[in-house]
């Protein structure tokens, strides 16, 4: 078995493929694929190691049918047409709970950031703005005792809400179209409905996956019911929220501060106003971004088509299986 891969991954994932006895082709740019580079490379080979800086559409499959497999070096695949490799026949596997502790991290990273304001104090030193002692400037908020709301209380939300817990003594409530009853039992987690979700929590924060009920789910609507003290956190897909009614909450006063690992659209641009504003944390989705998560996304990815290439059960199939 060919297999490309789309992406300079860790070398622990080629090994393992290698040791099977599979060839394999990695892609070491920095750069990603272009389409025509992507189609033409797929073309000689039978499963393709991917990642979501690339549309696996219908039209991309129907030209590669003949794939054998396409295993994602991420826990999301929003970018793949399931539907579509299924009716193709191709199975899709993923990565998942690879990054669940590092993703978080970043989330309970970004809490903390947000509520101090990190981030822009830090700019203000670049700047040369830090001078003298002021009272009452550039106040931040505490979070003991505050509420976390979850959407979608899966595995990272549950370690998230395990953070907060710990050490902060935060009541959990969360929003799930089932009851999470590991999180009701060691958090005394409560389940709520969408609205009172955004009524009642003062840190929000989202780790779905993006799905047509999911894409600009936050939006202008959701923001104004939100507690005005309230700070929005997004990890998991920037189609989650609608940027431009995030921007508009925020200088509105409708909510208090946002902290993002994941923007819409992506990569931000320079001079997007939440770059500058006082209350948001910014980070470039790095939320998988550590040595451990990298490495076991490798091992997750290649162990799929290795599965594939053996005949077996694949252990992180999305479909067929």
């Amino acid at each position: 078995m060919k297999v490309l891969v789309c992406l300079d991954i860790p070398e622990i994932g080629i090994a393992l493929m290698k040791k099977e006895g599979l060839e394999v082709t990695k892609w070491d740019k920095e750069r990603p694929m272009t389409p025509k580079e992507l189609d033409d490379l797929t073309q000689k080979h039978d499963a393709l190691l991917s990642t979501g800086s690339y549309r696996i559409d219908v039209a991309f499959l129907k030209k590669h049918s003949h794939l054998k497999i396409i295993s994602q070096y991420a826990v999301g695949y929003d970018n793949i047409d399931v539907d579509a490799a299924t009716s193709f026949n191709i199975p899709i596997a993923n990565a998942p709970n690879a990054m669940t502790d590092a993703t978080a991290d970043i989330a309970f990273g970004l809490i903390l950031a947000t509520a101090r304001k990190m981030c822009y104090m830090h700019k203000r030193i670049i700047e040369g703005e830090w001078k003298f002692f002021r009272p009452q400037a550039n106040l931040g908020q505490e979070l003991k005792n505050k509420t976390l709301g979850v959407f979608g209380l899966g595995t990272i939300g549950m370690e998230l809400a395990k953070r907060c817990k710990g050490a902060y003594n935060m009541d959990v409530i969360y929003c799930n179209r089932t009851v999470n009853s590991e999180a009701e039992r060691e958090l005394n987690a409560k389940k709520v409905d969408f609205e009172e979700l955004l009524q009642k929590s003062d840190i929000l924060s989202l780790h779905c996956a993006l799905t047509d009920e999911t894409r600009n789910k936050f939006d202008k609507d959701a923001f104004v019911k939100m507690k005005k003290t309230a700070i929005f956190i997004n990890t998991s897909r920037g189609g989650v929220h609608n940027e431009t009614d995030l921007i508009n909450a925020l200088k509105e006063g409708e909510i208090w501060g946002a902290g993002l690992d994941v923007t819409n659209p992506e990569p931000m641009k320079k001079d997007n106003p939440l770059l500058f504003m006082e209350n948001v944390a910014v980070t470039p989705h790095i939320g998988s971004a550590t040595i451990d998560a990298r490495n076991r996304m490798a091992e997750y990815a290649a162990q799929n088509i290795i599965a594939c290439y053996r005949g077996e059960k694949i252990p992180y199939a999305l479909n067929l299986s």
